[in-house]
């Protein structure tokens, strides 16, 4: 904690000798006096190249593969007895999932037709995913029981899985590597820092000549 404490006194004094902060100010006003600095002296000046990007994206491509994915809407009820109710509405009615989830569902996304999102495995409880996962584009699930109660689960969608290429990677990748540069040059610029204050420090605290 104390070298944490050197550090950002050693940035401020550093960010008033280039102009950019003044004695007495607000621990605020400090804190922005070294954004500036460390965006002035160090950021600028991180560069990536396309070389570096294209070699981070070789190694890393698979970190980008989009797995299975399915859109998926529930209706989640308290009983069995009204969760089978549901299931013979659906049967005779097929398009009428949205407005029954809207009128029985006691899930958060009724309002919306019971609308979840998009899920890949794993993303989902055990329970609900083995259900899920089975069904095809626009099948709906028998009764399916949960910790919460019972669902009924559509699927809208189901999102092939897609192996990335490196163009799919290039983005994330240049970010990635100019984090890790930033973040070592700022480690250091106030290791510099740190050493010409030591410097400094014991040129004035050495006893002068008689």
């Amino acid at each position: 904690l104390f070298d944490r404490f050197l550090e950002e006194r050693v940035l401020v004094l550093e960010a008033r000798a280039r102009g950019l902060g003044n004695a007495g100010e607000s621990e605020e006003k400090e804190s922005d006096s070294v954004r500036r600095l460390l965006s002035d002296a160090v950021l600028a000046r991180v560069e990536v190249t396309d070389e570096e990007v294209d070699g981070y994206c070789r190694s890393h491509v698979r970190d980008f593969d989009r797995p299975e994915r399915i859109r998926l809407r529930q209706i989640l009820v308290p009983t069995s007895n009204e969760a089978r109710d549901v299931v013979r509405r659906l049967k005779k009615d097929p398009k009428s999932f949205a407005m029954l989830a809207q009128t029985r569902s006691r899930a958060p996304e009724a309002s919306t037709g019971g609308a979840m999102g998009v899920f890949a495995r794993g993303e989902l409880p055990p329970e609900l995913e083995r259900a899920a996962f089975a069904l095809d584009t626009g099948e709906t699930s028998d009764v399916v029981q949960s910790p919460l109660g019972f669902h009924v689960l559509r699927v809208e969608e189901r999102v092939p899985a897609r192996e990335a290429g490196v163009a799919d990677c290039r983005e994330a990748g240049r970010a990635e590597l100019l984090r890790r540069k930033s973040d070592q040059s700022v480690k250091e610029f106030v290791r510099d820092l740190m050493a010409r204050a030591k410097v400094n420090h014991e040129a004035l605290s050495s006893p002068r000549p008689s």
